[in-house]
């Protein structure tokens, strides 16, 4: 690493200012949910603000859960170190909400009433299938967890100069924290008006930085594009001198090996979406299958947006600030964007920048925060030790009490993470959520005959092998930039296990439901109508 670009990317911008900025947006937010939480009084008001979110509103929101720091952070620096093959990442994330769009939201929105087990568990055995439901969801949401957690260190870790690890950790504590108060205060309804607050400011942030970037080179594409190739070509970096990035293989060229991880890769990309418990939760903060499907056609147009400044904002980096000011940046890859912020637009343009980034951090861990201790205490506490008894007040005090210890889990996670590449470490969530949640919400829409333990088969052999592939692959050991640098056990070759774990997923349904016994509780046909023209939705949602 060269230590005289670590100097000056440590001490780049005011960190008084960077603080100021990011202090008041927090304290504005935390207006915002404290009066949110105002109106609270219910557990469907704290799970899903009330269903008094209109498509637009929720569409917003939705893309304020999805576009996280992976995709501000994490997309721009793996476009600016690697260029085309970082841009798969915005077209995998995007492609991806068409299944969302076509197969599940509407579907999902006229069976469940708060989470994705309520759909798991219409038609089959509730106990089994709502823990295992709410297994995979914690499994999700701590992985995506533990992404944004690593992007919060190395982004204060720019802003602040805090180079140490066990600075970093400190900061990451500091996220978590703030999170769990958000979730604590504002349920649903305050953490969606972040969402909301949030998604405005990034795309926003973002587009200004995209007009920035163009008017530098005049409107002109093609000058940044090629602006960046001379760029990278002149790098100091041997290995990253060689790299065309305005062309394929970059990142994931040169063997079968790396190819086939390309394969993986958008297979967990464009299936996962499908599957992301906090995504599918906000088709529940509306009051109509109708809006349902409007905030999705809202969502899509907004985060198709902003991936295409993305690919401005990428490549725009790779031409000014250059691959090895970014490489040795204390945030790594994920300093891109606030070094483009910088250049283009001084001290203040990267605080408002940082503030957003941090913000979208804040907002995202809060919305998964809540998705996980939400699924807890429905699905687990009230739905399977309960069985149903059990009054509102102490379900959304087991709900705090799980949001605590996830936060707490979250942040040692993220410490442990820190320093990866958060697109990457999204990825894995996406492969989690389309091996161990895919399969059993189509099948369960969509196939009669489908059973419990056709669904019970394919959750835990989902999750169970993309987890053992994952602690086994490169990306957790056997190289500098895995997370266990020092130890080797990675015989997986491939850093994503999607095109492993996700067909096997759906070949164990199938399999677990021909020999399983079919299940007797007569919801099939009810389930039928009810997902495919929401009769019987609105009743079953009111109670």
């Amino acid at each position: 690493m060269n230590h005289t670009y670590l100097a000056a990317a440590a001490t780049v911008g005011n960190p008084a200012t960077n603080i100021a900025i990011f202090c008041a947006f927090v304290a504005i937010t935390m207006v915002v949910v404290v009066r949110a939480s105002r109106n609270s009084r219910t557990a469907a008001d704290y799970f899903t603000g009330g269903r008094g979110f209109t498509g637009p509103q929720n569409g917003i929101a939705i893309a304020g859960d999805y576009l996280s720091a992976a995709s501000f952070l994490g997309i721009a620096g793996a476009i600016a170190v690697y260029g085309y093959d970082g841009f798969l990442y915005s077209i995998g994330f995007l492609v991806a909400w068409l299944v969302a769009l076509l197969l599940v939201a509407e579907s999902l929105r006229n069976t469940g009433k708060f989470t994705m087990a309520d759909v798991l568990s219409f038609r089959l055995r509730q106990g089994p299938v709502r823990t295992a439901a709410a297994l995979t969801t914690l499994a999700v949401s701590l992985f995506y967890l533990l992404a944004q957690m690593a992007g919060a260190g190395g982004l204060v870790a720019l802003l602040l100069g805090i180079t140490s690890r066990a600075g970093q950790s400190v900061v990451i504590a500091v996220v978590g924290v703030l999170m769990i108060v958000y979730v604590l205060v504002g349920g649903m309804k305050g953490t969606t008006w972040v969402q909301i607050i949030k998604a405005v400011l990034l795309i926003a942030g973002a587009a200004l930085m995209t007009v920035m970037v163009l008017g530098k080179y005049g409107f002109d594409v093609s000058h940044i594009l090629h602006s960046a190739q001379e760029s990278v070509s002149g790098s100091a970096n041997k290995a990253v001198a060689k790299r065309d990035v305005l062309a394929p293989g970059a990142q994931y060229g040169g063997n079968a090996t790396s190819k086939l991880n390309f394969v993986s890769l958008g297979l967990a990309l464009v299936l996962g979406t499908a599957g992301l418990p906090h995504v599918l939760m906000r088709f529940y903060t509306v009051p109509t299958a109708k809006e349902a499907r409007r905030s999705v056609v809202w969502a899509i147009g907004l985060i198709g947006a902003f991936y295409l400044f993305t690919l401005v904002l990428g490549y725009g980096a790779a031409a000014i600030v250059g691959p090895d000011r970014i490489l040795a940046a204390a945030g790594g890859q994920n300093s891109a964007a606030p070094l483009l912020a910088f250049e283009l637009g001084g001290v203040v343009l990267l605080g408002v920048i940082s503030a957003v980034a941090f913000a979208t951090i804040l907002a995202v861990v809060a919305g998964l925060t809540i998705t996980a201790a939400t699924s807890f205490a429905h699905d687990i506490y009230a739905g399977v030790v309960k069985r149903g008894v059990v009054d509102e007040t102490r379900q959304v005090r087991v709900s705090q009490i799980a949001a605590v210890v996830i936060g707490l889990l979250a942040i040692g996670l993220g410490i442990l993470a820190n320093g990866q590449n958060i697109a990457f470490l999204v990825a894995l969530a996406f492969a989690v959520a389309a091996a161990a949640n895919l399969p059993t919400i189509l099948f369960s829409l969509f196939w009669r005959r489908f059973n419990t333990t056709g669904a019970l088969w394919s959750m835990y052999g989902g999750l169970v092998s993309t987890l053992v592939l994952i602690v086994f692959s490169p990306a957790v050991s056997g190289n500098k930039t895995a997370m266990i640098p020092s130890a080797d056990f990675d015989w997986f070759p491939l850093s994503n296990p999607g095109i492993v774990s996700i067909p096997l997923a759906f070949v164990l349904a199938v399999i677990g439901t021909l020999v399983g016994s079919p299940d007797r509780t007569g919801k099939d046909a009810e389930m039928e109508v009810r997902s495919l023209t929401g009769v019987g939705a609105e009743t079953a949602l009111a109670h």
